[in-house]
């Protein structure tokens, strides 16, 4: 048998199987909802047919959304349009899957919930003790704490999660470099950056040499490429400059100093997951396509220095890394098609 998983997110698109292949694609739902449709079809045509469909999302807040239950109902009446007349079911944070019709019924149970089937899957592979599984994508990060490879996070929510530092809004990718901090070493003086959406830390990456250059992304903040001289430029408006003004070593500097304010908003969510139960970590699990930032970011933390890691990107593939949401999930409606019916 072969199950099929999806994650539909805000900005992403992504499919695994529960036998290793992936994909993950750009899709920002909330510019044309009425898509998603024709965008899954054409997601779930690279792969061979599945016997099961498995869907996890995160998409449902999307601003194209009035609230949160309207976002759950559009997604899944794409998805089941898409999938046309195969078995299809959908995860949610009771560690159950759902049928169309009971997952429509609860819809905070299935919203942003991919991340308690990648801690389901994941925690297998830190069976005992005290583990945590950290999940840096490009928009947000989960660190959520593993307890004899069960999710033992306190937060089911989104609003649980960020309360309780499980969930921090920033990634490798999407996030505002204006959200991490307001003020930036120029020429070794102070100085505020715009609040406006001028660069991201793709950006930072990108003249880093932390991420790779592709002339045919354009989904950056100015849609022009992902490349370093147009990151260049876009890191100089941050300061209300161009590169006439702000030359690439001065540019580079303004990114580290980003990224380091981003790494101290990462470690402090980090102190708290980790620091609420004395215990010694037994277990790091890494996730997600900005696997390269938290590698750096647990390294040098006291409390995960010495802890060993499990990478997904190494032990499974840096695609299927990427998309371990919709790989987990796939892997776990395999499972449940395999146990014997209830009696």
């Amino acid at each position: 048998m072969l199950a099929l998983g999806l994650d539909i997110g805000g900005a992403n698109l992504k499919a695994a199987t529960s036998a290793g292949q992936a994909h993950s694609e750009p899709f920002e739902i909330w510019r044309a909802p009425q898509d998603l449709t024709a965008r899954l079809r054409t997601l779930i045509a690279r792969f061979r047919p599945a016997d099961v469909i498995a869907v996890t999302m995160t998409a449902e807040l999307a601003d194209c959304f009035a609230t949160k239950r309207e976002g759950v109902a559009a997604i899944i009446a794409a998805a089941c349009d898409a999938v046309g007349a195969a078995d299809i079911i959908f995860w949610q944070t009771t560690g159950r899957f759902a049928a169309p019709a009971d997952a429509l019924r609860s819809p905070r149970a299935v919203a942003a919930a991919n991340w308690h089937a990648l801690a389901t899957w994941a925690g297998r592979l830190a069976p005992l003790g005290k583990a945590l599984l950290v999940d840096l994508g490009s928009t947000t990060t989960d660190l959520i704490p593993l307890e004899d490879g069960r999710p033992a996070a306190r937060g089911a929510t989104d609003l649980e999660r960020l309360t309780h530092h499980e969930l921090v809004y920033t990634g490798a990718r999407r996030t505002p470099l204006c959200a991490l901090t307001s003020s930036v070493p120029v020429c070794g003086h102070p100085c505020g950056v715009a609040a406006e959406l001028f660069a991201t830390t793709l950006d930072a990456c990108l003249v880093l040499g932390l991420a790779p250059e592709d002339e045919s992304d354009r989904q950056t903040a100015d849609g022009r490429p992902a490349t370093i001289p147009c990151a260049h430029d876009r890191i100089a408006h941050m300061v209300c400059c161009d590169r006439e003004e702000i030359d690439i070593p001065e540019a580079r500097s303004i990114a580290r100093h980003f990224l380091d304010a981003q790494r101290r908003q990462l470690s402090a969510a980090l102190d708290a997951v980790v620091a609420r139960d004395p215990r010694a970590l037994q277990t790091v699990i890494l996730s997600g396509s900005g696997e390269f930032l938290a590698k750096r970011l647990l390294s040098e933390h006291p409390l995960t220095c010495s802890t060993p890691i499990v990478r997904l990107a190494e032990s499974l593939s840096p695609a299927l890394a990427d998309a371990a949401c919709a790989h987990a999930v796939a892997v776990l409606a395999l499972e449940r098609s395999r146990e014997p019916p209830a009696k």
